[in-house]
């Protein structure tokens, strides 16, 4: 038992066998977000028609629309994220490396402002 709780443990949660819940940013949220929208479109379908099978369908309409929206949303600020990230890190990587030299930008800015009236 102990070796297979490891087994999935290191295998995540997969589902339908291409997705690996777990360890795919987003992937959960989307999943949740899609579950929502799905019970929501529907029961509203379904109190407005009363129409059962079609509001299985609007359901997963729903369904399918609304985790792709979610997933979207969220793997764009992601990648808008790391963007920033990464600006941020070689910002901070060529202060440090220009720092004291003839080459910073801090000491461009002091020496070329005027030193006041003379």
């Amino acid at each position: 038992m102990a070796g297979e709780d490891r087994e999935t443990q290191t295998k995540g949660l997969r589902l339908l066998g291409i997705l690996d819940v777990q360890n795919t940013p987003c992937a959960r949220e989307a999943i949740l977000h899609g579950a929502g929208g799905s019970v929501a479109a529907g029961l509203l379908y379904f109190l407005a028609t009363s129409r059962v099978k079609r509001s299985f369908d609007v359901g997963f309409a729903g369904f399918m629309v609304t985790t792709l929206g979610s997933w979207f949303y969220c793997r764009m600020n992601n990648a808008k994220l790391r963007v920033q990230q990464r600006l941020i890190q070689e910002g901070i990587k060529n202060k440090v490396a220009y720092e004291g030299t003839v080459m910073d930008p801090t000491k461009k800015g002091k020496a070329e402002a005027p030193s006041g009236p003379s």
